[in-house]
């Protein structure tokens, strides 16, 4: 896993950890500059992993900060860490110092820091943020490598067509005007497409760019976005992936929350940041009516179509026996590990199907250049 925060280096003593001047003068950089590097969850979870070790070891929360913030290279990184740390200095609970920074610091980790701050059981929360974090990263890992092959063979795929068109058609064009009549189909569609690129290359190159230009900029409008997410849970097969995405992140949410103490119109409510769908938000608003009502949560996922019938009955199995977040845990886990395998079937599937896709588009490119050859030798003899 890479990580763009330096490790920090081994234990440290009681009197390093003291801090002095250095660290308040640290803590008073600026927030950020253009130049440095963004922050993002590999900083929460190497700060999170090494501030449990620290608090595990008997180190006192503002101590094992200021620790932290003296060793952190990160400009921002390290004025937040000294800005949460004077807070606490200041009276501020931790959670609160935190819900600061809510750009580092999402809804569900500070809900989980202000549970363990009423039970006493910080450390052992910080270890389970620590690996939430690490499962929702191998799972956008998983994801990633199972598209990124399919799309690299797409775009090599393209890009080895557009050269023969550009590069190599045009010098067999002007030999097959003699026999044009005679081409094959196939030969006078690349020849049309050849004296298109050569001579409105400019014009094509203007015009993709601005189209991919205008669908991203149309994406980010409101009823763009949410028509993008309604198809996500309609179309056939991608709907599938996708609820299998969103149930891990939101059961794997709200089990360690409900294990944890925190109530579920709190977890429901910092749930509605962790699924970036629409569809699916309103869903989770829903619910939050439902427990408002006092029906319970189970009532709110029985009533949904989204939600798989096995989920509902394990949702419904857990409210009653008192193991709701138990049971949403393994819920996660198990979609985790479903979501994987198939993953990894379609790339492997998703491989030679564009191999051949390639291998016949290819195929026919140079067919349809070799028979015309073969046609004007025969003539000529």
């Amino acid at each position: 896993m890479a990580l763009e925060w330096d490790d920090l280096p081994a234990p440290v003593t009681a009197t390093e950890l003291a801090g002095p001047a250095a660290a308040k003068a640290a803590a008073r950089k600026p927030a950020w500059t253009f130049t440095q590097e963004r922050i993002g969850s590999a900083d929460r979870m190497l700060f999170t992993e090494r501030l449990a070790l620290l608090l595990e070891t008997g180190v006192p929360l503002h101590d094992a900060l200021g620790a932290l913030r003296d060793q952190t290279v990160k400009p921002r990184l390290k004025a937040i860490i000294g800005e949460v740390a004077d807070a606490i200095v200041g009276g501020q609970r931790f959670s609160e110092a935190l819900n600061k920074h809510p750009d580092l610091f999402p809804p569900t980790y500070i809900n989980l820091i202000g549970a363990s701050e009423e039970g006493g059981f910080l450390a052992e929360v910080l270890e389970q943020l620590v690996d939430m974090d690490e499962k929702q990263e191998r799972l956008r890992s998983t994801i990633v490598s199972a598209l990124s092959y399919p799309g690299f063979l797409i775009v090599f795929s393209i890009l080895v067509v557009v050269f023969i068109l550009v590069a190599v058609f045009p010098k067999f064009s002007v030999m097959f005007t003699a026999i044009y009549d005679e081409l094959p189909l196939t030969t006078k569609i690349f020849i049309a497409a050849s004296n298109a690129l050569t001579r409105h290359g400019t014009v094509f190159g203007i015009g993709a760019l601005v189209l991919v230009g205008g669908l991203l900029v149309a994406s980010r409008r409101p009823d763009v976005h949410e028509w993008l997410d309604r198809m996500k849970l309609r179309v056939p097969f991608v709907k599938d992936i996708f609820i299998k995405i969103y149930l891990t992140r939101l059961m794997r949410v709200m089990g360690i929350s409900l294990e944890r103490g925190v109530t579920i119109l709190a977890t429901l409510g910092a749930c509605r940041n962790v699924i970036p769908n629409a569809e699916f938000q309103r869903f989770i608003g829903d619910l939050e009516v439902q427990v408002t009502e006092g029906r319970g949560i189970a009532a709110g996922f029985r009533d949904s179509s989204l939600i798989p019938v096995s989920v509902k009955q394990m949702i419904d199995t857990g409210e009653q026996t008192g193991s709701l977040g138990r049971v949403m845990g393994r819920v996660a886990d198990f979609y985790e590990r479903d979501l994987t395998r198939q993953l990894n079937a379609l790339a492997k599937m998703a491989e030679p199907v564009m191999l051949l896709v390639m291998g016949v588009l290819v195929g026919t490119i140079v067919t349809s250049i070799i028979l015309p050859i073969f046609k004007m030798s025969r003539a000529v003899h």
